[in-house]
């Protein structure tokens, strides 16, 4: 009776103790679960908060002066405030730097950005182009002013999202960023035109500016990062040290590589990107149909295909998401080869357009993700900004002469010659990325766990 009386005892302590190892894990689960979903929204609303001001500088302001009558030529000249986005990284070892300790070091620039930005935005409502001509010289100025606050936005955004998230979430993370990029360009595509032909344009940017301000209690509220254990000494540092510390972590030789990787890694995207309209239309299809498909339904399809590569890309790894999501994002130039080569109607313009935003869409969740990964958070906002302006030359640079080479050997030959142009950053994956391993070699190892 006592050796069955303390087989009872022992069974009841056993299953008492797996019960609370069991309890434990599932509240330590569902811990980590609401932790994982405050990061990856206020990553969604930062990047809201980052396309917002550039909308409106860009499409908004364009609709305004155009429909104010104001020369093309001179409409033009708004392509030079975008020239801030392509320079910031100069003064981002100032944000790197010169910190605002509350709430952190990174959400105590943004707070103060966005109200800067939301005075900025307001400020055209006092301006008007249709009646003073000298308001053009201020609408140019506070266009600036918007585009340089604007840009450095953008580098403590891209800072605190990279320091923010943990390995297995920048996936998730890079996706929530890059619907809540594409949602401020809906609302002030849409959004904010419907507001222009309603009520006015000031009344547009006024809704803009308020927007922007709404954002910041959101911002005060968010995830708290970690204090760095060794904070920058001067400012000799922030300048210097983000080179020092890459060239230092990657032994030299893979630097080069890893930078020509981010180089490459979207060019196939970035040449089809520039001279998909100009196909479209030489092909015959109607400015009104590539707008409804391409403007509407592709910005949809980018943003539906960025959240399902963000999704897979937690049960993958990083590694194994570049090649897939890259070998797919080159494969679907495949649909305006085809329609180049076949021809087509509207229904096989949707087809194209659906593969092609939807695979290109994944392939951006694992290019940021990757962005990330070679950042150190003592400097992430300096090499964020200078791994992304590596990158926006494959943009510019490398598609520029897209348009001869597609004159040179007809369309179809130039869409099958985009997907060639993925080769390269195969080659440089198979070195530096390997299937077998989980982070690019020479990405900043980080210690610490999801908070």
């Amino acid at each position: 009776m006592t050796k069955q009386n303390g087989f009872c005892n022992y069974s009841a302590r056993k299953s008492s103790g797996v019960l609370n190892e069991w309890l434990t894990q599932l509240i330590l689960g569902q811990f980590m679960k609401r932790r994982s979903l405050e990061r990856t929204t206020i990553v969604a609303v930062e990047g809201f908060a980052s396309g917002l001001p550039l909308m409106a500088i860009t499409r908004l302001l364009q609709g305004w002066l155009a429909a104010s009558g104001i020369p093309i030529s001179l409409i033009g000249l708004l392509g030079l405030i975008e020239l801030p986005y392509t320079l910031k990284v100069l003064w981002a070892p100032i944000i790197d730097f010169w910190t605002i300790p509350w709430p952190d070091r990174r959400r105590g620039w943004i707070c103060l950005l966005q109200i800067l930005i939301a005075g900025s935005l307001i400020s055209f409502t006092l301006l008007d182009p249709s009646t003073k001509g000298k308001d053009l010289i201020f609408i140019g100025i506070a266009a600036l002013v918007t585009a340089v606050l604007s840009a450095s936005l953008d580098i403590v955004v891209d800072a605190y999202r990279t320091d923010l998230l943990p390995d297995q979430e920048r996936g998730i993370g890079a996706a929530s960023a890059t619907l809540g990029y594409r949602f401020a360009m809906l609302t002030i595509g849409g959004g904010g035109f419907f507001i222009a032909g309603t009520y006015g344009w000031q009344k547009a940017f006024l809704f803009s500016s308020i927007l922007m301000l709404c954002l910041t209690p959101i911002t005060i509220v968010g995830p708290k990062l970690r204090a760095l254990k060794k904070p920058l000494l001067n400012f000799k540092e922030a300048v210097i040290g983000p080179g020092k510390e890459f060239l230092h972590r990657t032994e030299r030789k893979k630097a080069f590589q890893l930078l020509l990787l981010v180089l490459l890694y979207r060019w196939p995207d970035g040449l089809l990107s520039l001279m998909a309209t100009p196909f479209l239309i030489e092909s015959g299809f109607k400015p009104e149909i590539i707008g409804a498909i391409q403007g509407g339904w592709g910005i949809a399809a980018t943003m539906i295909g960025t959240a399902f590569g963000g999704i897979t890309f937690s049960k993958i790894g990083l590694n194994k998401a570049l090649w897939i999501y890259g070998l797919i994002g080159a494969l679907s130039n495949l649909a305006y080869w085809w329609l180049a080569q076949f021809g087509g109607g509207n229904e096989e313009l949707l087809i194209a357009v659906t593969v092609e935003n939807f695979c290109g869409g994944m392939m951006v969740s694992a290019f940021i993700a990757l962005l990330m990964s070679l950042c150190n958070p003592s400097f992430s906002a300096t090499q964020y900004a200078l791994f992304s302006s590596i990158y926006a030359l494959s943009r510019s640079l490398l598609s520029a002469p897209g348009g001869f080479i597609a004159e040179s050997i007809g369309w179809s030959n130039f869409f099958a010659l985009s997907i060639i142009t993925a080769i390269p950053s195969f080659l440089l994956m198979a070195i530096l990325t390997p299937w077998t391993e989980h982070l690019p070699r020479g990405a900043f190892k980080s210690k610490r766990e999801p908070i």
